[in-house]
């Protein structure tokens, strides 16, 4: 099978599988989350902005991907629908406080992302095995979805591996 690198915009996810490579760019405050079945090798990657929905419910059709609370579940479903009897782990990365005037906010969008995260995949029953999150500066996330490798390239620093 050709290796391919399978992108993931803003506000969205995939799921792909092995050999590709899951990728997603500009996880400033936004988290990235990659859910992951080792057996099957199997992967979806998300990248929220927004922790929770329910402020914007009734005003306008919400774009599920977009927050925490509607995305992971909904990619989880059809990771399970891909995979029989999955044994799930996940990472995060992302959601640092990119503007200073957060500072002075009771808590930043990033903070309460990665919070929202963790909630969510909590409630899943999907352990968290690595996360590389808060500081502020911007992420670059890559998925090999092979071995579950996962790089992380910070905007002017160095690269970390999870």
């Amino acid at each position: 099978m050709i290796r391919s690198d399978v992108r993931v915009g803003i506000s969205d996810y995939k799921l792909a599988k092995a050999p590709n490579k899951l990728i997603t760019v500009g996880l400033g405050s936004c988290i990235g989350t990659i859910v992951y079945d080792e057996k099957t090798k199997v992967g979806g990657l998300s990248h929220i902005m927004l922790p929770d929905s329910t402020m914007f419910s009734g005003k306008q059709e919400l774009k599920v991907a977009k927050f925490a609370d509607l995305a992971l579940p909904e990619m989880v479903t059809e990771l399970k629908r891909q995979v029989p009897r999955p044994r799930l782990k996940a990472k995060i990365v992302g959601g640092a406080s990119m503007f200073e005037f957060n500072a002075g906010a009771s808590v930043g969008i990033g903070q309460r992302n990665i919070e929202a995260v963790e909630k969510v995949l909590n409630d899943l029953r999907i352990q968290i095995v690595a996360k590389h999150v808060g500081g502020n500066a911007g992420r670059t996330m890559i998925v090999d979805l092979e071995d579950f490798t996962t790089t992380v390239k910070i905007v002017n620093q160095q690269i970390v591996y999870i």
